[in-house]
């Protein structure tokens, strides 16, 4: 619990609706990445590397939550002790040598009973130097994976360039700017095909956008998929955790994404993910079950910020004060559904059928309808109505996913590379959340499983991959036909 402490200071500054809501007991997120080290960790190092980051001079980081006499929450910029928040960790036996095993038993234990301690600012790095990795623990309440990731990079410096600081990738042009230079490239007579295409747009964009809102909608009532052995729900965020990692190339990524037209490395992985929940339900249940064509539906975390993607940490921080591209959570959800299929004979059908999909839900406002929808029900009926109903939404899905685009280039911290990224939460209702990071060529996945539904996360992720390399396969042998 957060500290009584009286009077409010004119220097406190009032928690966020979505601050609230994720500090409800409910909702009580606690974001994990964990940092592979190619060489032993010095910790002196890396406690002057984080004192002189930017990640520092960002208030939240500062600061402490407390209450005042009208049980109103807040946050109190107070004096950083950073021997309370970056200190040794030992974990697994010696005899153990599998040290991605160990930490992800380390980080699964973490998931259901370690929540971070309000007597100090709401994050930590567990250095655990016998398996040369760290842990950063930012509660959720800090922001959103945008956010914490661009934090992260801040702490960096290029490997090949020490005296520089990691680099951003480049996000695509805008919308609006891409619009903009079509309309000055084409004649009077284009132009008004050009209208007649914006107007017929924005007919599919409130179509789509009152379709998935009313379903949005009904999902946090009754409406739910039907059970599967992969089906978490209530209370199942409390049970205990295992967690896996899988493993795919960006290249074979790339090969699958550059044998559909106007497909995305998204549209990729969801067509994994569909076609790898498949495999597993295939291996796990009998021949009748579940239904071929059974929907298996995600809640799938949008950024929706005006400029998408990492930006640098110093402009996410100055912005968020003139309502640009603001620090802190900036998301909405989207319900992603996946068909169980039992056999296909071409791989690729689960990245077209996953494209086709994700096309019509960029076309709506989904992600901002549930953003705009949460923010509403955190002012007019407060936290605990809103956590109740994104409770619902949860127990009446059957998976959780995000991606995060990490650094493009290799980096390192405290002059120590980096050798991999990767970041799962606090567990949720549930069975199965999974959390990918991009970093230098590779892309890894995090899959948090409740253990009771999912007792072998290695099979589930062996099936993504296996999966992700027949899409590659099949791909490669459609160019040379």
């Amino acid at each position: 619990m957060e500290k009584e402490v009286g009077a409010r200071r004119e220097d406190d500054e009032p928690l966020t609706p979505v601050g609230r809501f994720f500090l409800q007991p409910e909702m009580n997120q606690v974001i994990s990445c964990v940092v592979g080290m190619k060489n032993s960790i010095d910790l002196e190092a890396l406690k002057d590397a984080i004192k002189d980051s930017l990640m520092l001079q960002h208030p939240r980081f500062n600061s402490v939550l407390v209450r005042d006499r009208q049980g109103r929450e807040h946050w109190r910029r107070t004096k950083l002790d950073l021997d309370k928040h970056v200190f040794l960790r030992e974990i697994g036996s010696e005899e153990n040598d599998d040290d991605e095993t160990v930490v992800n038993d380390y980080l699964a234990d973490l998931a259901v009973s370690s929540p971070l301690s309000t007597e100090k600012p709401l994050w930590e790095f567990h250095v655990v130097r016998e398996r040369k990795c760290c842990v950063l623990r930012i509660h959720h309440a800090l922001g959103d994976g945008i956010s914490l990731m661009s934090l992260f990079i801040a702490c960096c410096r290029k490997v090949d360039q020490p005296d520089q600081m990691a680099t951003i990738p480049n996000n695509p042009s805008s919308s609006a700017n891409s619009i903009s230079r079509r309309s000055e490239e084409i004649g009077i007579g284009g132009r008004l095909k050009w209208i007649w295409k914006m107007l017929l747009r924005l007919v599919m964009v409130a179509w789509f956008t009152l379709v998935y809102a009313t379903e949005f909608m009904l999902r946090s009532l009754w409406v739910k998929d039907e059970k599967t052995a992969i089906t978490g729900g209530e209370g199942v965020e409390l049970w205990p955790r295992k967690i896996a990692t899988a493993k795919f190339s960006i290249d074979d990524m790339k090969a699958v994404k550059k044998a559909l037209v106007d497909a995305t490395i998204n549209d990729v992985l969801f067509g994994v993910i569909s076609s790898g929940l498949s495999r597993y339900l295939d291996l796990k249940t009998s021949k009748t079950e579940p239904r071929e064509g059974t929907q298996i539906s995600g809640l799938s975390m949008v950024n929706i910020r005006k400029q998408p993607g990492l930006q640098e940490l110093s402009k996410l921080v100055k912005s968020s004060k003139s309502g640009g591209s603001r620090w802190g959570n900036q998301f909405g959800y989207m319900i992603l559904p996946v068909y169980y299929h039992r056999e296909v004979n071409d791989p690729l059908q689960y990245v077209k059928r996953a494209k086709a999909m994700i096309d019509k839900k960029k076309l709506s406002l989904e992600a901002h309808f549930s953003y705009r929808l949460g923010a509403l029900a955190l002012s007019l009926l407060g936290p605990k109505v809103a956590v109740y109903l994104n409770y619902r939404i949860i127990c009446n899905t059957t998976f959780t996913m995000s991606n995060v685009l990490g650094p493009q280039e290799e980096i390192m911290v405290a002059g120590n590379p980096i050798t991999y990224i990767r970041v799962n939460t606090a567990a949720l209702a549930h069975a199965i959340t999974m959390h990918m990071v991009s970093y230098a060529g590779k892309a890894e996945m995090q899959i948090l499983v409740a253990k009771d539904i999912i007792p072998d996360p290695k099979l589930l992720a062996k099936c993504f991959e296996d999966a992700l390399l027949e899409m590659k396969d099949a791909a490669v042998n459609s160019t040379k036909v």
